[in-house]
């Protein structure tokens, strides 16, 4: 039988992450951690009904008791979780035989909305999926049944791992704990779904997507030989499609269009910033020869590279 019980370093220092200042911002939401940890209930050990002003979330990792809220007495064993909202009246009491550990996140969630700018920093620009995300858990932290169920999305190692990382203090430690505290949160609300939910996730126009991606590429390739399909493979696409691509996104421009475009910028850069010779910009910048540059440079323009230079240099 495996008797390993992975929380118990977290017996170590039991009041390490509440030594912390906590204070994540999630989407429109202050969440502020008043306590953080692992505690032990021996046999028979009752705490009698209280209320709590902030959330409190219970993990039971290991042993079994029995939880009162509101009246209703539910058995508690590994495994399973419950949380207590605000002035939710509750009773614990470990198993008379056997204690019970418990893993403990009290938080107070402040919607950032609602407090004046000298309590809370102003509200940054969000990205609204998480804002949206963040909004939605709040809406169902608010009407979670009270009742225990099991972690099945296992929120439970997030304590761990917020522990571990306030002990070993390696580089990113403050975003690892800030992640574990929404990660509990977020496993705590899904625990309760009945049915899993059918979430969203931002889409790309894939069109654009890769038109931009086909520019960078030849943006960053252009001095070289870029030629259509290279373009196209790189992207997992034919070169028709491609080519459809650049039609649509380039107000009806052509891949040696725009191939040529990058080139010619790249050259009119070059006549400003160097002395070097017609011939070495061209050969440089993709073009086969000093005089092919000069007649697209003159089609394209109306004058030619010289004449760029001697317009845009100052001496």
């Amino acid at each position: 039988m495996n008797n390993h019980f992975p929380y118990e370093l977290m017996k170590d220092r039991q009041d390490a992450l509440e030594r912390l200042d906590l204070r994540v911002y999630w989407g429109r939401y202050e969440i502020r951690v008043l306590r953080f940890h692992l505690t032990t209930f021996p046999p028979g050990k009752i705490v009698s009904f209280h209320k709590h002003a902030e959330y409190e979330f219970h993990f039971i990792p290991r042993g079994k008791g029995t939880v009162i809220m509101e009246e209703e007495p539910y058995p508690l064993r590994e495994g399973m979780f419950y949380l207590t909202g605000p002035n939710v009246l509750h009773y614990q009491e470990a198993d008379t035989a056997e204690p019970m550990d418990e893993l403990c996140l009290h938080v107070d969630i402040i919607s950032r909305d609602e407090v004046s700018d000298h309590e809370s920093p102003a509200l940054p620009v969000s990205d609204p999926w998480e804002m949206a995300e963040a909004d939605d858990c709040m809406e169902k932290l608010r009407g979670l049944p009270l009742k225990p169920t099991m972690d099945i999305h296992r929120a439970m190692p997030y304590f761990l791992e917020a522990y571990q990382a306030s002990q070993e203090k390696y580089s990113g430690l403050y975003t690892t704990i800030k992640q574990c505290i929404i990660q509990i949160l977020l496993r705590a609300v899904r625990a309760y779904e009945s049915e899993p939910s059918e979430a969203e996730l931002p889409s790309r126009d894939m069109k654009a997507y890769r038109y931009q991606l086909a520019l960078e590429y030849i943006h960053a390739n252009s001095s070289g030989e870029v030629v259509l399909d290279d373009v196209a493979e790189k992207l997992h696409i034919s070169s028709r499609q491609l080519q459809r691509i650049f039609k649509e996104q380039a107000e009806g421009q052509s891949f040696s269009e725009i191939l040529e475009h990058v080139r010619l910028e790249a050259v009119c850069r070059k006549l400003i910033d160097t002395n070097w010779s017609i011939d070495k910009i061209a050969i440089h910048e993709g073009f086969s020869s000093g005089s092919y540059l000069h007649t697209v440079f003159r089609k394209r323009y109306g004058y030619t590279p010289s004449t760029y230079r001697a317009m845009n240099v100052k001496l």
